[in-house]
């Protein structure tokens, strides 16, 4: 029987994107499946959906997704009476239920919508569904004691109204007064009640969204910096130095466009981070003149200059009335908003209660979902050598809006803030160290010295090497100043690696370091070990990588059945490649009897359970194998990058293994998702070491 989550609220304003957004992220995590209704939609693009449907990859025929339209509803409701408005929109919600294991459906938004009693509507259509209720409550400039009893008045009448209130969300409520109103509700209403505070970067138009708005024309910029967030407003018509001391972090400057000293100064501000702007808006169709220009775009390659054509006045009026909106243009926005939905709501309990059953499929999504799910458990720190990677400062960005784990990015602290301001990306409190000025760097030396003495390496020397980035940041590791470590986005696997087999070395049950690509394929997700490591290891090593890749899948939720495979399965064949094979297999069933294992196995045998049951029927592994461990380098580096292209299949890693602290590895082609997601694997793998 299809689930069905009801979202919806009391009045208009209350930001329940947020909400609707975050339920999603807890659906999609649970199941394959997930279908989106809106009962009513107004005239244009409805911005929420183009997001979900972005975001979350839904196949859905965008018209099965509404209902009806505002102006339809209201014509049937006045024509036909309310029971003919709902009949027909149940109709409509079944025909998309049917198709789905649980579909969210997006309640009314209030707003201009011509009809009577919204909320008992809202109602009726919940109850209708055979849905459960999440009730938003807006408290944007409300006082405490006003937000608490607008919350138990909302549940008591949805709850009169025969509806199941799964919980409810009190949104945009003063960050002063969050505490005070979540004690106030602990009690009444007597289900979960959940306070979120107001977001200024939610509610912050994009310099796109106010270029839209006042009919600008963009004269400098990029894409990037379209897309920041103008935090603020300053209106410029003071002397210069006391313009500058009026800026803020994230501001849009508003000048008459004559006013070339102030231009210059904004964006001379902004490259130095003191503080970077969001961009500069020109009033009265005026720019300056061209070599200012030329100037402006040196010192601040990216940031936006735009001329609009009203004076400041009305630009202000415009401006102070414009809100910012979550659609699948603002994806920065959906992460901050979903890290902000998942600090203050408890999601396990919120889960539970929904009573929507994990599928036995796992999809990429899904796992990446819990990788993040996961880390953010229980925050660790990683420290990312390659600080000013633009991929690595976008995937800090969204590490940082979720609320993944603590980072410490290395480099030239003066480089980092300005391409973070550059992108547009708050930094916040992350720690930005430069190795070569570091005042760890004389203690690392001497730790270095140390540690290869019998290399001959002196402190001199190693006062050298550790100024490198990777050294530095493995010996931050090594010293229990970081958790783990990830780099390879500009550097090759060498030298990411090559530290940590100096400083961090292998775990005493492991006898060498190798690693292991979590392929996510359309309904599972397998583990092939090892592909990026060991050329050609011999049985006692293809054991050990058996035996590590069954660790790593079981820590990350895959249920380890071991093919060890071969161009032969079973006693059907012979030589030195298939009998070392065949001794692996021996060693680890001698050494770990409660681990599942074929071997040798092919391919085939291993994964398709028509092929097992002719080759070995009797195998409790064959044709379910989950871990795949290939004979060698070339047979497994070329293996998974035919299924990652053929298959479409999200390879994530490689992720080392046998090293006593994680230090992983990125391709120099890797995506911002990439490293995310490699991020919190190695969070993941640093909560099984001591804090």
């Amino acid at each position: 029987m299809t689930r069905s989550v009801y979202v919806t609220g009391i009045d208009r304003g209350d930001g329940r994107q947020v909400v609707e957004l975050g339920v999603m992220e807890l659906l999609t995590r649970q199941v394959d499946r997930v279908g989106v209704f809106r009962p009513l939609v107004h005239d244009g693009p409805d911005r929420l959906y183009e997001l979900l449907r972005a975001r979350y990859r839904l196949s859905q025929d965008p018209a099965d997704v509404y209902g009806l339209d505002y102006h339809e509803a209201s014509a049937l409701q006045a024509e036909e009476g309310t029971d003919a408005l709902v009949s027909r929109l149940v109709e409509r919600f079944h025909r998309v239920a049917r198709n789905y294991e649980v579909v969210l459906v997006l309640g009314t938004d209030f707003a201009a919508t011509q009809l009577p009693d919204e909320l008992s509507l809202n109602a009726r259509l919940a109850n209708e569904f055979g849905a459960s209720v999440i009730a938003v409550v807006g408290g944007k400039g409300q006082s405490a004691e006003s937000v608490a009893a607008e919350a138990r008045n909302a549940y008591r009448a949805y709850e009169a109204l025969g509806c199941h209130v799964l919980t409810m969300v009190v949104n945009r409520v003063a960050p002063g007064d969050r505490s005070a109103i979540a004690e106030a509700l602990t009690d009444q209403p007597p289900v979960p009640t959940y306070v979120l505070p107001d977001e200024p970067a939610l509610s912050a138009p994009t310099v796109a969204q106010v270029t839209h708005a006042l009919g600008g024309k963009v004269l400098l910029g990029d894409d990037s910096g379209l897309a920041r967030d103008a935090l603020d407003f300053v209106f410029g018509g003071a002397m210069l130095p006391t313009f500058l001391a009026a800026l803020t972090p994230g501001c849009m400057v508003i000048t008459p466009g004559d006013r070339a000293d102030l231009v210059v100064g904004a964006l001379a501000a902004h490259s130095a981070s003191t503080p970077p702007i969001a961009g500069v808006v020109l009033t009265l169709d005026e720019r300056p003149d061209e070599s200012v220009l030329a100037l402006a775009a040196r010192l601040a390659p990216g940031t936006p200059v735009i001329s609009v054509p009203g004076g400041s006045f009305p630009t202000a009026a415009e401006l102070f009335g414009l809100e910012g909106k979550l659609n699948a243009a603002t994806p920065r926005k959906a992460e901050t908003a979903l890290g902000l939905f998942e600090r203050h709501v408890d999601t396990a309990d919120l889960v539970a209660r929904t009573s929507v059953a994990r599928s036995g499929r796992v999809t990429p999504m899904m796992f990446e979902h819990d990788l993040l799910e996961q880390a953010r458990s229980n925050r660790r720190r990683v420290v990312l050598p390659e600080g000013a990677e633009e991929r690595v400062l976008r995937a800090a960005d969204v590490l940082i809006r979720r609320g993944v784990c603590d980072l410490t990015l290395l480099g030239d602290t003066d480089v980092i803030r300005k391409k973070a301001a550059d992108f547009g990306i708050d930094l916040g409190d992350t720690q930005l160290t430069d190795p070569v000025s570091s005042e760890l760097r004389q203690g690392f030396a001497e730790r270095y010295a140390a540690l290869r003495a019998h290399k001959g390496v002196s402190v001199e020397l190693a006062y050298d090497v550790v100024s490198d980035p990777n050294y530095f940041g493995t010996l931050m590791v090594a010293e229990g100043l970081a958790d783990g470590m990830v780099s390879g986005s500009v550097h090759s696997t060498a030298a990411t690696i090559r530290p940590a087999f100096e400083i961090i070395k292998t775990r005493p049950d492991a006898s060498i370091v190798s690693s292991v690509f979590f392929m996510c394929l359309a309904d599972k997700v397998l583990v092939y070990g090892d592909c990026a490591v060991n050329p050609d290891p011999d049985a006692e090593q293809l054991a050990d990588i058996a035996v590590q890749s069954a660790a790593t899948a079981a820590r990350f939720g895959v249920e380890p059945r071991i093919a060890m495979l071969s161009y032969s399965t079973g006693t059907s064949g012979s030589g030195a490649d298939v009998d070392k094979v065949r001794e692996a297999t021996k060693l680890v069933r001698s050494a770990r009897p409660d681990l599942r294992i074929e071997g040798p196995i092919q391919y085939d045998a291993a994964v398709e359970p028509s092929v097992a049951a002719t080759k070995l029927p009797d195998s409790e592994v064959a044709g379910q194998a989950t871990v795949l461990v290939f004979p060698d380098l070339n047979t497994g580096n070329n293996t998974y990058k035919a299924v990652q292209r053929s298959a479409g299949a999200v390879a994530v890693g490689p992720v080392l293994q046998g090293l006593r602290k994680p230090v992983n590895d990125l391709s120099r082609g890797a995506l911002v998702q990439d490293i995310v997601n490699t991020v919190a694997i190695t969070a993941i793998q640093a909560q099984g070491e001591p804090a």
